[in-house]
């Protein structure tokens, strides 16, 4: 069975065992397994029963995880993506009035397209297309975005209003067991102590009971009854097809979801130094987001968490196949995956958005036609809570900015295209 894991896999070649692989899965399980009751409840807002959101968020990430391990071969955790769950419920069904079912299958047609672009000569060419610079201001913005959630998760900082922690929120139960929990973490993963991510998560659950934030009487919580939330799948109406609402809400899903996976698998496979797994990553993600629309959810990505995997050793697809399978019975376990505090996560949230601000170093501050664009993305992705607007405002600004100094011809003509889609995207947006 080793022997088998280790020549399917690469283990060797990936300098990494089934223990680490088994064990960084754990962790990037721990890590967005959250996904589950978050997606759930923002998909209900679109009238979708929460049962079904349940189960369709379960199963798409179980999918994903599979496509992920089998073809992709690395440790990316494809789950619902935060932020485009919100398109799709406040966007696609409460602003342009599509019904979930609908907009489920808005999310089959775009997952479609996705993969058209992922299994063909178009992958390759906008990938290409993106400069070196954007590529890592993506990296850098998504590990102040982790580092931002992680500060908020742990009561740090006010959610959006910008307040700092003071003196007195010590005595804030929640903000008390983050710091001390995040002492313990830092020092575990400086000392490189193997499992030191797990570990966090053990200790800040208990501290955070210690501090009386756990109540255990949520373990006798009852689970999800998925008599008929299987019904969910297959649920996509096409009886909007032929409108201009249904096909807007295509292309504006679509060009957020080749973008951000590009952004996202890039620098995830960067982060591993592995970056010929990006052809298969970005095509796994791509089939993982059709089948989205299938099961019944808002489209999967490569979760930003991921790097919690990576971290923790991480590289190769059996991580996502560990984590997989702890999705698998996830819904016979809500309650006591609930238990597990924010003040257990967020110190793992605010180290690996540390180590990803180290790319920054990787930018050419001297030209500022480079720069600029860069550091917006970097900016903007935390700040507006959105990893789409921050691409989306880099991406246009650079070809606007070499233009405006005579230097066009650094840009190719497919990143002029990419630009002007995404302003055809916010055009739109005004426009609805």
């Amino acid at each position: 069975m080793a022997n088998w894991m280790d020549r399917f896999f690469g283990l060797n070649e990936n300098g990494t065992t089934i223990k680490r692989e088994m064990t960084a899965g754990l962790i990037g399980f721990f890590t967005v397994v959250y996904i589950i009751a978050v997606n759930s409840l923002i998909l209900s807002e679109s009238g979708m029963p929460i049962e079904y959101a349940i189960i369709g968020t379960i199963a798409a990430s179980v999918i994903g995880a599979l496509l992920m391990g089998f073809w992709g071969n690395a440790p990316i955790l494809l789950i619902p993506g935060m932020g485009i769950n919100a398109l799709f419920s406040y966007t696609l069904v409460q602003s342009m009035g599509l019904s979930w079912q609908e907009a489920l299958a808005v999310v089959f047609v775009s997952g479609v397209i996705f993969v058209f672009v992922a299994f063909t000569r178009f992958s390759k060419m906008l990938s290409e297309a993106v400069p070196d610079s954007l590529k890592e201001a993506i990296t850098v913005g998504l590990g102040l975005f982790l580092m931002l959630l992680g500060l908020e998760k742990g009561g740090l900082v006010g959610p959006g209003d910008g307040s700092i922690l003071s003196l007195g929120s010590l005595s804030d139960p929640l903000v008390l067991s983050t710091v001390v929990t995040f002492l313990l973490a830092i020092i575990l993963f400086i000392r490189n102590v193997p499992g030191n991510f797990l570990i966090t998560i053990v200790l800040g659950t208990a501290i955070a009971y210690f501090f009386g934030m756990i109540d255990l009487g949520q373990l006798s919580e009852p689970g999800v009854d998925t008599a008929e939330a299987f019904a969910v799948f297959g649920a996509m109406s096409f009886g909007n097809f032929l409108s201009t609402t249904f096909w807007v809400a295509v292309f504006s899903l679509t060009m957020v979801l080749v973008f951000e996976n590009i952004g996202l698998v890039h620098g995830q496979v960067n982060f591993i130094g592995r970056p010929e797994k990006y052809s298969r990553a970005f095509q796994a993600t791509s089939v993982s987001t059709m089948a989205s629309g299938f099961l019944g959810t808002s489209p999967t990505v490569a979760s930003v968490e991921s790097a919690a995997a990576m971290a923790a050793g991480g590289r190769t697809g059996l991580t996502s196949l560990t984590a997989g399978f702890m999705f698998m019975g996830a819904a016979f376990f809500i309650p006591l995956i609930k238990i597990i505090p924010d003040s257990a996560i967020a110190p793992i949230l605010i180290i690996i958005g540390g180590l990803m601000l180290q790319n920054i170093k990787n930018l050419d501050m001297k030209d500022m036609s480079e720069t600029f664009p860069a550091l917006l993305i970097i900016a903007l992705i935390p700040f507006t809570y959105s990893i789409a607007d921050g691409i989306a405002i880099g991406f246009i600004l650079y070809p606007v900015l070499k233009v405006a100094i005579g230097k066009w011809r650094e840009v190719s003509p497919a990143l002029y295209v990419i630009a002007c889609l995404f302003f055809v995207n916010y055009v739109f947006h005004v426009v609805g």
